[in-house]
């Protein structure tokens, strides 16, 4: 007697999103969420109100998905920050809050 059958579902996205981080303002720990519909090599970084690289949060081919990093701005003033996604031809920029 079979009760059931279990199947994982893995969805993949149909386009390529930078989400806005969450929560916003933050301190001091955020989350950015991002989508791939395909693999491919990422890059997502922090730049601070004059435009200067303050942190590498992704460099690397991440998978096809849904993806989620935690941002820790422990050691970094208060102020707007703003975050970029490279990958592909799909770039995308949004800006948050930490607020001390």
């Amino acid at each position: 007697l079979v009760t059931g059958v279990g199947t994982q579902l893995t969805l993949t996205p149909d386009k390529y999103e930078l989400a806005q981080n969450y929560p916003n303002p933050f301190n001091p720990t955020t989350k950015i969420n991002f989508s791939l519909p395909k693999q491919g090599f990422v890059s997502l970084n922090i730049f601070d109100v004059t435009g200067r690289e303050v942190a590498k949060l992704v460099n690397e081919v991440t998978e096809a998905g849904y993806h989620s990093v935690d941002f820790n701005a422990s050691n970094f003033a208060s102020g707007v920050y703003f975050y970029r996604i490279e990958a592909g031809e799909f770039t995308d920029t949004r800006r948050m809050m930490l607020i001390k």
